[in-house]
């Protein structure tokens, strides 16, 4: 374990320039006295870490020391080829060079290792998009996918509704959801989510002249180094979900009820719902909870809450309420 941490923190150190001491400790999950007394015995091994003392210091490798400590255990490799997602890469046409970079790795690994790439494969597979969906690659993917990777600027023509907007983006980061592709991009100055399938043109900015890194392939942009993809992505599908909750149902729910309701509509809202009844007073005599759902509408309410059949009992509105009474008479009618 010691030697595994003591190889992580040499190649920590190759790979940048310097690192504080905390910065060291939180990337390898120990405290910085560790830190320390790994830098110690490093340096009695003949890993030439220097430390630079004072606020502004930290730890470095000098003398340009790079460790061949860089071969793969079977963990590794088989993680390596799991990394990738093939259909993924494939859409955004990257599974020619995909493949090459396994066989180049296959071919550096130990004779012993070289079946972890087939191992993997049969073992694990990511299915991307969702049940019930005929998954289609929006065509412009790839060339949205060259601006990403070359930080290129581009000019794309958008569907809003039943309108083409034209909008300058700096495309920062693709997302994969449910089978559906987004683009993260800035666009006057703000960062937005723009549905891949919906672009109808993309070209590269040309010169203008303006003095900006410019590219056989056009403009070039500076990233802001503080733009985190994933966190990023995770506070706009949480802003857009609650968007779209615009209306309230109130239900009285069975215990039963109480557990299937995130099953069936949004888990949030659902979480949200029940904790605030729980806290104003929990269950009645008969065990059933009273709860304020939000929704996106009155059509998808009755179309999410009929699978809880009679363990949920929609109190209002009344319009809703009266929907599920007849729904309630038809289906005893059906069953006599």
């Amino acid at each position: 374990m010691r030697a595994a941490r003591l190889i992580k923190m040499v190649l920590l150190l190759q790979s940048r320039p310097s690192m504080t001491g905390g910065e060291l400790a939180r990337e390898l999950e120990v405290s910085e006295r560790t830190v320390a007394r790994d830098v110690l015995s490093l340096s009695e091994a003949g890993v030439p870490v220097y430390a630079d003392r004072g606020r502004a210091g930290g730890y470095r490798l000098i003398g340009g020391y790079r460790t061949r400590l860089t071969g793969l255990g079977r963990s590794e490799a088989e993680a390596l080829f799991l990394s990738g997602v093939p259909s993924a890469l494939r859409e955004m046409g990257l599974a020619d060079a995909a493949s090459a970079a396994r066989l180049k790795v296959s071919a550096a690994l130990l004779p012993e290792l070289r079946d972890a790439a087939a191992g993997a494969a049969q073992r694990f597979h990511l299915d991307a998009p969702a049940w019930y969906q005929e998954p289609e690659t929006p065509a412009l993917l790839p060339e949205i996918a060259d601006a990403v990777w070359d930080d290129r600027r581009i000019t794309a023509r958008y569907l809003r509704k039943d309108t083409a907007v034209e909008r300058e983006l700096e495309p920062y980061g693709l997302v994969l959801k449910a089978g559906v592709w987004y683009l993260a991009a800035r666009a006057q100055g703000d960062f937005r989510v723009y549905r891949v399938d919906r672009f109808t043109t993309v070209a590269p900015v040309a010169d203008h002249g303006d003095g900006r890194d410019h590219g056989a392939h056009g403009a070039r942009f500076v990233r802001d180094g503080s733009f985190d993809l994933p966190a990023f992505w995770a506070e706009r599908a949480d802003q857009f979900a609650r968007s779209l909750l615009r209306e309230e149902v109130v239900l009285r729910l069975s215990p039963r009820g109480v557990r299937q309701l995130p099953y069936v509509t949004e888990r949030a809202a659902a979480r949200e719902a029940v904790e605030a009844a729980q806290a104003a007073g929990g269950p009645d005599g008969q065990g059933r909870l009273t709860v304020t759902l939000r929704v996106e509408s009155a059509e998808v309410a009755f179309a999410q809450l009929l699978a809880l059949g009679p363990e949920g009992e929609v109190l209002g509105p009344a319009g809703l309420r009266e929907r599920f009474a007849a729904a309630a008479r038809r289906t005893a009618a059906l069953y006599g």
